[in-house]
């Protein structure tokens, strides 16, 4: 009997330990291109071909007024870092970085936005 409650209460533990980890994890939900935001948290400027654009957490957004555009990445198109959670992947010998649908391509300090 003495084993039994030790084993309920461990469970219970054991249990309680799963919940309170299930409630920390953060599921991120990126916008859809063409979606139309009015504030960004802490975005990069790159200008490219002579156009301003803002990358903020993996997320490339166009100027449109006082609001922002999520686009598509511009292809050679180049950041200093990239967000946690890209993925390395071999390509044919080659290294590629992937985040959110997004190929990525070292090339000296940059990473450089490339077709794969």
């Amino acid at each position: 009997m003495k084993s039994i409650k030790i084993m309920l209460l461990a469970l219970a533990f054991l249990g309680t330990l799963v919940t309170v980890e299930a409630q920390r994890t953060v599921v991120r939900v990126y916008p859809k291109y063409g979606t139309v935001v009015t504030t960004i948290k802490k975005p990069r400027v790159v200008v490219h071909n002579k156009t301003n654009f803002y990358f903020a957490d993996g997320v490339w957004y166009k100027p449109k007024g006082n609001k922002f555009v999520v686009c598509a990445a511009p292809v050679g198109i180049k950041v200093r870092h990239l967000p946690r959670g890209r993925k390395v992947v071999r390509i044919n010998g080659r290294k590629f970085y992937k985040y959110k649908g997004v190929w990525y391509k070292k090339s000296g300090r940059h990473y450089v936005v490339v077709t794969v």
